[in-house]
């Protein structure tokens, strides 16, 4: 299993939706993942994030993840930590009622283990002050949700363990986050502190009478927060700044900083009715909309910027073609001589949730890449790789036929099976099977492809040692049966 992890335990302790989104990001990475959370809906909740996070974060990377862990909800801390390799305390944001649980935990947790907590405003060294093993404890802080959003800022102090940090650190990218490691200890961090300072602003707008929430929410989904989404804040300024740069940018807008444009140092009252008021605007905003469909929307989102992100190789994107190359099997996987013998699993994934077209299933056009994917896994195998092709010779689609049998939703871990029908001279001749992980058949393809010459663009003859292997598989693949639907055509019945 591609990127598989063995015999690792997470511990969650308070699954709410900042706990049960670390739950999420363990378990459908392969690790074991324990919980344990005092609230009798707990049970309830958790299985519903669950169910959002199998649908959207596979969908993210474009290999096969690693088969899922196993879940345990435990009745204490005790049970839930005892065989841990990781502990991410998530209970609310009281100093004294973490520093309890801390301790709790710490009665009970192997000495080895990652304990994190993720509190988005205490210093790693208030919440270990009186811990028994204070170099065990540091701030992991995530964004929800967590199982989609790949920041995390890791907080260390004085008396922390070196090789906690260093372990916290490669954990969490091997679950394809991005720790942001910071240099300091500071209350709230660096991202929240960000967060704040607008979140204050944007509640002097509705107070005062100067914006709603759903006008202020528009001024960043439809502006600056698409370039954050991006390149942040300084590098967006840096482009302002033009050929200049940023010392052009502080020099014409750095005057700016002395105007009383802001209200940073100020907070307004939250009164009765400013909050009032931003709750019945919110409602006014959002409230057509269940809370459960509302995640979805935002899931499926963030899941079309983050993949569009990945396209480009940029920002958060870089990161999921990261975690891609780790997640993948050897290349030289399904190549051995005995896998020849049968047709050559070439695609094993999730369906992303923006394959999906307004009918609720995968869109046509995605079928051929999926087939297409399947083709370029082959061609890897006989030889025609990225090297024999910057050598001047690649094969072409002339011909293809696509099959829809059944319905393929997001979220649907699939496989496409190829088999090899013709392989000789300048002719490749492929039949594709999509099908779902429990050998539901969804569609197929046939493929027939030519060999070219990229420098004259016509048909040419592949190199020897390519001909060779594509004519060993395809005659170890002319035993198979023959593929119902071969050379079939569109026609009335």
């Amino acid at each position: 299993m591609a990127g598989a992890v063995e015999n690792r335990t997470a511990a969650i302790v308070g699954t709410g939706v900042i706990g049960g989104g670390w739950a999420a990001r363990f378990l459908l990475h392969g690790w074991d993942v324990n919980c344990y959370d005092p609230d009798p809906e707990a049970e309830r909740k958790l299985p519903q994030l669950l169910a959002n996070a199998r649908r959207s974060l596979p969908g993210l990377f474009d290999v096969e993840m690693p088969r899922e862990g196993q879940l345990r909800m435990c009745h204490s801390v005790d049970a839930a930590v005892a065989e841990a390799d990781w502990i991410q305390e998530s209970v609310p944001e009281r100093l004294d009622l973490k520093r309890e649980v801390l301790a709790h935990i710490q009665r009970s947790a192997p000495a080895r283990a990652v304990l994190g907590s993720s509190t988005s405003g205490f210093r790693p060294s208030e919440l270990a002050a009186d811990a028994n093993n204070p170099g065990q404890i540091l701030v992991c802080h995530p964004f929800h949700p967590v199982y989609l959003l790949p920041l995390v800022e890791v907080v260390p102090h004085e008396r922390q363990d070196a090789d906690v940090l260093a372990s916290a650190q490669r954990i969490l990218r091997e679950l394809g986050m991005k720790p942001l490691l910071l240099r300091k200890e500071i209350d709230a961090h660096i991202a929240d502190r960000l967060l704040e300072a607008v979140w204050r602003e944007a509640l002097w707008l509705v107070r005062d009478g100067f914006a709603t929430t759903a006008e202020i929410d528009d001024a960043i989904r439809f502006g600056f927060g698409l370039r954050w989404a991006q390149m942040g804040l300084f590098e967006t300024y840096r482009i302002a700044g033009g050929e200049e740069g940023m010392a052009h940018f502080l020099e014409q807008f750095g005057p700016c900083l002395n105007w009383p444009w802001s209200r940073l140092t100020d907070v307004p009252e939250l009164t009765e009715e400013l909050i009032g008021r931003i709750a019945e605007q919110s409602d006014q905003q959002s409230g057509r909309y269940s809370l459960n469909e509302l995640e979805r929307i935002r899931d499926c989102n963030l899941v079309t910027i983050l993949r569009a992100l990945k396209a480009q190789n940029w920002g958060a994107g870089q990161l999921l073609r990261e975690q891609d190359r780790r997640l993948s099997a050897n290349p030289e996987q399904g190549t051995a001589q005995g896998e020849y013998e049968q047709p050559i699993v070439t695609v094993s994934r999730a369906v992303p949730l923006d394959w999906t077209d307004y009918n609720g299933h995968m869109t046509e056009s995605r079928y051929l890449e999926i087939f297409g994917d399947g083709t370029d896994r082959f061609m890897n195998i006989i030889g025609c790789d990225a090297q024999y092709i910057a050598g001047g010779s690649s094969f072409f689609t002339v011909e293809t036929h696509i099959r829809h049998i059944k319905e393929v939703h997001a979220g649907s871990r699939v496989r496409v099976s190829t088999q090899c029908l013709l392989g000789e001279g300048r002719k490749m001749q492929l039949f594709h099977w999509l099908q779902r992980e429990d050998g539901q058949l969804l569609a197929t393809a046939e493929h027939m492809l030519v060999h070219v010459s990229l420098a004259t663009r016509r048909a040419s003859q592949p190199a020897a040692p390519l001909a060779d292997r594509l004519a060993k598989i395809a005659s170890l693949h002319a035993r198979l049966p023959m593929p119902e639907g071969v050379g079939s055509a569109i026609g009335l019945r």
